[in-house]
């Protein structure tokens, strides 16, 4: 659970802000205030649209078991700027 919420605290994840298209920030909205992260890979797909190269991020979203994200997910916090 705590690498759902940090992944790593001692490796930088650089997110770029062109990433928070008006795809991506809706979509991770409302996965945050409904706590339905079902759309995860939807997310991967359109943070990939976006730009993002980033392994680390894209993996998270597509191959995490659904029922491990919760509120406060980092990919989620980094996309929502909320760290």
């Amino acid at each position: 659970m705590l690498r759902e919420i940090y992944y790593n605290p001692y490796f930088f994840i650089p997110f770029k802000p062109e990433w928070r298209t008006t795809n991506v920030l809706p979509m991770a909205r409302g996965m945050y205030d409904t706590r339905d992260f079902s759309a995860m890979p939807i997310l991967a797909d359109a943070l990939q649209d976006a730009g993002c190269t980033d392994t680390t991020i894209l993996n998270h979203c597509r191959h995490a078991p659904i029922n491990t994200h919760v509120r406060g997910c980092w990919v989620l916090d980094l996309v929502l700027n909320r760290k």
